[in-house]
């Protein structure tokens, strides 16, 4: 008999465990990851890339959480020497018309206490980015890069420390609820008995969320994969640090961007297209029963008649180079087509409401036998010790 059961080893999932272990060492938890190693799908395909907190409405759930959750993760990585660096990055207007936009983002991270960001001039976009096109935009110190696979692992570390267990290779395939506990049943035929579930699924945590509550969940989780290109070595000079457009503010994504990799190396992108499989990470990867599922679901159609016009866009970067090559010219004009080869991909869990509705800010939906964090996409890495905290404070009010 367990007193907590987590579900999912991405970097919320043992950011959770690991605060609630801290918080109430007493406390008998075990944490349950289908795969075989801790961040093996959303953490470990990201773009490393820490968060500042510029984007996101204040005192929402991802504004508060993102900006305490970048404190409490350089704290940890300090103790933990866990490898980081605050280079900054800058925001960038390219057309006339995304200087309001940049405006309000400005403001937008005042108000979220980003008090050392600074707009910056044409000259001074090239006095840090020398190949950049630009009108205005942003400096923003606090961003970074960082390795999340690195931060997991040190969390799965500390937890194990802390006597939480945590057994790979055990799919959760239904949850019983009974009176006062609950039965997590895995594919491998195990049966384990916990007090309470803590769903932090991911790409899954919708599935895992039905499992919980007999009534229905009223979002689905719709995956989006993002690609990437790798900037050859040669052309690494033209990448200092991170570079970014100015954000549609009606699309929950960030548009491509370039991004120095803390191993070394620099990435341009992602896009944002559909994926056919919730862990999809090629083009050709596709699972009938989920590719239906998200299709029957009113809310992805409803988002899909709106937003069809940018969805096409994505998907003719996707297949064609030339297409992705000019988007990143927008930015900087010098690269080519030839200095581009093809990245990694990750797949984003973008939870969706029945009205159509793309949730903007992270949701926790609670329930008699489980707390289920429901849409955590970025910023969630860097918030997720933040998260945690959020989760295990509701886990230690009900134990």
């Amino acid at each position: 008999m367990y007193d907590i059961i987590v579900v999912g080893g991405g970097i919320v999932g043992l950011a959770t465990a690991l605060r609630i272990k801290e918080q109430k060492p007493s406390l008998k938890l075990l944490l349950l990851e289908k795969e075989n190693g801790v961040a093996k799908h959303q953490t470990g395909h990201n773009s490393g890339v820490i968060h500042s907190g510029l984007y996101y409405k204040p005192g929402s759930l991802k504004a508060t959480n993102c900006i305490r959750g970048y404190e409490m993760l350089l704290d940890f990585c300090n103790r933990e020497g866990v490898p980081y660096d605050l280079c900054g990055k800058i925001v960038v207007a390219t057309k006339a018309e995304q200087i309001p936009l940049l405006k309000n983002l400005y403001d937008r991270g005042q108000q979220n206490g980003l008090t050392q960001n600074r707009m910056i001039t044409k000259q001074e976009i090239r006095e840090r980015e020398p190949h950049v096109n630009g009108l205005e935009g942003i400096w923003v110190p606090y961003t970074g890069i960082i390795d999340y696979t690195a931060v997991s692992e040190k969390y799965a570390e500390k937890l194990l420390k802390l006597d939480g267990e945590i057994r790979f290779g055990e799919k959760v395939i239904n949850i019983k609820n009974q009176n006062a506990s609950s039965e997590v049943i895995t594919a491998s035929g195990n049966a384990y008995t916990t007090r309470l579930v803590v769903n932090c699924a991911g790409l899954y945590s919708d599935k895992v969320a039905q499992l919980t509550q007999p009534e229905e969940i009223k979002v689905r989780i719709i995956p989006f994969r993002g690609e990437y290109y790798k900037i050859r070595p040669e052309k690494h000079y033209l990448v200092k640090n991170l570079i970014y457009p100015v954000p549609d503010p009606n699309f929950p994504f960030l548009g491509v961007h370039f991004t120095r990799m803390i191993e070394g190396g620099v990435e341009a992108g992602p896009n944002a297209v559909f994926a056919f499989k919730r862990e999809g990470y090629k083009k050709t990867d596709i699972n009938i029963p989920e590719l239906l599922e998200a299709l029957a679901w009113p809310g992805f159609r409803k988002v899909a008649m709106k937003y069809w016009q940018t969805g096409m866009g994505e998907y003719y970067r996707s297949f064609s180079k030339a297409a992705f090559t000019k988007a990143l010219q927008e930015l900087i004009p010098e690269v080519q087509s030839e200095d581009l080869i093809p990245g990694g991909a990750g797949v984003r869990a973008q939870a969706c409401d029945y009205d159509g509705g793309l949730l903007d800010d992270f949701s926790i939906i609670e329930n008699k036998g489980a707390i289920n964090v429901c849409n955590a996409p970025s910023p969630a890495a860097t918030s997720s010790l933040s998260i945690g905290q959020t989760v295990s404070e509701r886990v230690l009010a009900r134990i």
